[in-house]
């Protein structure tokens, strides 16, 4: 059962594709980090799959096969949208009060009890609050729908770095404590190397790289060597290189630990965030499955 599931999956905004032949299947259970470069996309998948747009092209399911933004997808999702949108001249009393009567389930125990564990005042206007303050109002909301799926849009932009680990403690607690699955879109890298275990990229419109996240490192390394060693990188799949003047690093695909290192290189382990930024910077590097590309190769269009 995939928490998001989507086929063909294309949106256009007059002649512009936002996001087109997007095919993937998140399964559940994870905190799976969506990332990409600002216009690749990643709010267009998000809005698609909570229903709050409707495709182009091609399908997207969730829950399991809901069509998305049928109510009982509607139901089971709970949605956090850019800026932790709430509003600024509502009391929190109020709006607790607004979104219960807006859902069919919300524990209103829960979320006051959690505001007041935070120190959140009731009585206070949400425009008010502190930027770390509304943004665990508008997730706070959110949990107290007890939703299957939590979907986040760029919840840590504007947070400072404490605001930040509180709200994503917040986060990997109620995953934990309630098995609810998470699919978090964001810019802050380092903060997702911490939480995610999937990691789906999203660029120029279309997936990249999709899967969990130890099975996309295990299948990549760094290589470092002589720069002017060219002969090498024609036996291997070059993902991203960079040169100096006398050494290169590759950063590689793999077929396992196994793999044989090139005499006169070694090989090293990659992280999270290099690997992000090495795609980023190759977009046309399709991921493990499928074609990759090799030295002199073309760059081939993925997508999954």
């Amino acid at each position: 059962m995939n928490v998001i599931e989507t086929s063909g999956l294309g949106k256009r905004y007059h002649q512009t594709w936002a996001l087109r032949e997007c095919s993937l299947a998140i399964p559940p259970g994870h905190v799976a980090a969506l990332v990409g470069p600002n216009g690749a996309g990643k709010t267009t998948l998000l809005n698609l799959a909570v229903g709050l747009a409707t495709p182009t092209a091609g399908v997207v399911t969730v829950l399991g096969g809901m069509p998305a933004g049928s109510p009982g997808a509607l139901d089971g999702i709970a949605f956090v949208a850019q800026d932790t949108p709430v509003y600024k001249n509502l009391s929190v009393t109020d709006m607790l009060h607004l979104t219960r009567n807006l859902n069919r389930h919300f524990d209103q125990g829960y979320a006051r009890a959690r505001l007041d564990e935070l120190g959140i005042p009731l009585k206070r206007k949400a425009g008010k609050l502190s930027g770390g303050q509304q943004a665990q109002l508008a997730l706070t909301l959110a949990l107290a729908r007890r939703p299957r799926l939590l979907v986040l849009d760029e919840p840590l932009a504007n947070l400072d770095p404490l605001a930040r680990h509180d709200f994503m403690a917040t986060v990997m607690a109620a995953a934990a404590e309630d098995g609810m699955s998470v699919v978090l879109s964001s810019h802050v890298l380092a903060e997702l190397e911490r939480v995610a275990d999937y990691l789906i990229l999203v660029s120029a419109g279309r997936v990249q790289l999709a899967g969990e996240v130890d099975d996309l490192l295990a299948g990549h390394r760094v290589l470092t060597g002589p720069a002017g060693d060219t002969h090498t990188h024609e036996e291997l799949t070059v993902v991203h290189e960079r040169r100096a003047e006398a050494q290169a690093h590759l950063l590689v695909r793999t077929s396992g630990p196994a793999d044989a290192v090139p005499p006169g290189w070694e090989a090293h382990p990659v992280g999270l965030e290099e690997l992000v930024l090495s795609y980023l910077r190759e977009p046309g590097a399709a991921a493990l499955p499928g074609p990759a590309r090799t030295k002199n190769a073309e760059p081939t269009e993925v997508t999954r």
